[in-house]
């Protein structure tokens, strides 16, 4: 199990430029803090990146994947249903940033 620290975000809203998506959809990069004994630790930095979508008050975490802050390489790992749960309720708070 992977524990999330969340200690910061940058959000950007993404711009559909042909208008064929539906509602509105955000990318997150959440910062997090990962203890030296956790199997996702990296000197480097860890960061999960989010696809956001908001569509008619309807929202969901589209896509994610966890990533070394410093060189941007992906990282293996998948979030448990809690901590996904967790992910989206930061999302949702903080979406209109």
């Amino acid at each position: 199990m992977i524990l999330l620290n969340i200690t910061g975000h940058t959000v950007e809203k993404l711009v559909d430029p042909f208008g064929m998506l539906s509602g509105d959809r955000y990318e997150f990069f959440l910062n997090l803090k990962v203890d030296e004994e956790d199997e996702l630790y990296s000197e480097k930095g860890v960061g999960l990146r989010v696809l956001f979508v908001a569509d008619n008050g309807e929202m969901k975490i589209s896509n994610y994947h966890f990533y070394e802050e410093e060189t941007e390489e992906v990282l293996d790992f998948e979030l448990e249903e809690d901590e996904e749960r967790l992910v989206f309720d930061y999302c949702k708070d903080h979406l209109e940033e």
